[in-house]
């Protein structure tokens, strides 16, 4: 505070100093004595007013600095309360949680003495059990010996006996199941079919239609797919525009796939594909004209096939527009197998066949040769196809025999003559000719040779042959590592690995072999 009342001096002489100046400057005429002593009269006054000031100032700092103390004194009081609130509480939970253990402690205390009285009488308890068990065996083996001295059968001889009257009574309980379980197999036999035709679609549904769907057509270079493919695409879709066919253009190394039902269409649009790139000019018209100058030569070569098939089988009068259908049948297959070769085979099948039972044997060829035209129709529709071909029949003027043995073939209406059951034997001679149903001789090859390594996978097993064009699988084991009973186990195995791993139509028979040879030498 000294310091202020110091400051507050120095400033009073400053200003009394420019004041007196200017005092000296306003009235220079009065006397310098008399403007000294107005000047120090003046800083007198000045002093006066700066110490008065400074004390007032002193008492507010003074005031001022007491109510921060307070203020300061308050919250530090407010702090000290607030942490002995937190010291109680945590010495109030320290205090709950002794008690707690206390507690704990307490009940194992009294549990550990209640499972030590437990473990007492269990021990109590075992060794009692035990002794009865003694003095019960003694009593059993004392029994047997006064059965077996009444009734003079000894013990094993009494359970031979008890075993030979529960087997007699097991096989007539055996029977007895048995009978009743062919009883419900019956019942239920239809059904169960229907399954497993539905399984066997499900596994060759998705080969069948890649044989039967896809043409590939092979190119010199990856570099023509662009050009087949076109600015912006568009001679890509002019091609399957004009043909109808699906053209797929992926990564395979210099081919591109065509996919479609009809292999008619396929057909076209592979010829057609050979002459564009041949020519080299690819361009919307050009495709469009080329397209239509092979559907023309297509429709020709349909009918010359035609034409030639009814000639090579000594066939007359058949009219145009079933010749026509026949030479479209060169472009169909069924389940692997070409629908026309198939047709000629049936055809001579049926003239043979007829010939023999005395029957006429151009009147059958005829009618072997038609029964699947119902196979090749123009558009889609969902009447069968035998049904189909009798109704294409008659209204091209065949034969009511010839008509009724196409509708009949498959038993889509009842057989009025002789000629119907031929061709429907002699069309399931053709189908099932081993290798018939099957158009690709490496697909064939390769399922024979996944049926052999799936035998030498297993255990004994010494040969392995897969027989009648893969429907049948002979393994031959070693008969020292293969007894009996596991030959049948294998021969299910096997079966069930065949089943899971591989996709092949119809069935495949599992013949496991066992021999044991006994060699001498009479000399």
């Amino acid at each position: 505070m000294d310091i202020q009342l110091i400051i507050g001096a120095v400033i009073g002489i400053i200003v009394g100093a420019i004041i007196a100046y200017f005092i000296v400057k306003s009235s220079q005429s009065k006397s310098a004595n008399s403007i000294v002593a107005e000047a120090k009269k003046e800083a007198a006054s000045i002093l006066k007013e700066a110490k008065a000031d400074g004390e007032s100032k002193k008492k507010d700092k003074i005031l001022q600095a007491k109510e921060k103390f307070i203020e300061l004194k308050s919250e530090h009081e407010k702090v000290i309360l607030s942490r002995d609130k937190k010291i109680a509480d945590a010495e109030k939970r320290t205090r709950d949680k002794e008690s707690q253990v206390s507690s704990e402690l307490s009940k194992n205390k009294k549990l550990n003495k209640d499972l030590e009285d437990k473990v007492k009488d269990y021990d109590f308890r075992n060794d009692y059990l035990e002794k009865k068990q003694e003095e019960i065996d003694k009593v059993h083996q004392n029994a047997i010996k006064q059965l077996e001295v009444i009734s003079g059968v000894s013990a094993e001889e009494a359970k031979a006996q008890l075993v030979e009257s529960l087997k007699e009574s097991a096989k007539t309980d055996a029977m007895v199941i048995i009978q009743d379980t062919i009883e419900e197999a019956k019942m239920t036999a239809q059904q169960e079919a229907k399954k497993i035709i539905i399984n066997t679609i499900q596994r060759i549904g998705t080969e069948e239609a890649v044989e039967n769907c896809v043409s590939v057509f092979n190119l010199e270079s990856d570099d023509v797919k662009g050009r087949i493919i076109g600015r912006e695409g568009r001679n890509i879709r002019a091609i399957e525009a004009a043909t109808g066919v699906e053209i797929i253009v992926d990564d395979t190394p210099e081919a591109i796939i065509l996919s479609c039902f009809d292999s008619v269409r396929r057909e076209v649009a592979r010829l057609s594909l050979h002459k564009l790139v041949t020519d080299g000019r690819i361009h919307p018209a050009r495709i469009e004209e080329v397209v239509k100058k092979t559907r023309k030569q297509i429709d020709e070569e349909i009918i010359e096939i035609g034409k030639r098939t009814v000639i090579d089988l000594g066939i007359h009068g058949l009219n145009p527009e079933l010749i026509k259908i026949v030479g479209r049948m060169k472009y169909r297959s069924s389940y692997g197998q070409n629908l026309l070769q198939h047709s000629r085979e049936v055809a001579k099948l049926c003239g043979v066949m007829a010939a023999e039972l005395g029957l006429n044997p151009k009147l059958a060829k005829r009618a072997g040769l038609l029964h699947d035209i119902g196979k090749v129709p123009d558009t889609e529709t969902e009447v069968p196809h035998a049904i189909l071909g009798m109704q294409w029949a008659e209204k091209y003027g065949e034969k009511p025999e010839v008509c009724n043995a196409i509708g009949a073939h498959h038993d889509e209406v009842e057989m009025t003559s002789l000629l119907s059951p031929i061709i429907q034997v002699c069309d399931a001679i053709s189908g099932a000719r081993p290798g018939a149903r099957r158009q690709v001789l490496d697909s064939y090859i390769q399922r024979l040779k996944d049926l052999e390594e799936i035998a030498f996978g297993f255990t004994g097993v010494k040969k392995a042959y897969a027989i009648q064009a893969g429907r049948e699988l002979r393994v031959i084991v070693e008969s020292e590592k293969v007894n009996d009973d596991k030959a049948s186990n294998l021969s299910f195995e096997i079966s069930q690995k065949i089943q899971t791993d591989m996709t092949y139509p119809g069935q495949v028979k599992v013949t496991v072999i066992r021999e044991t040879r006994a060699v001498n030498i009479a000399k």
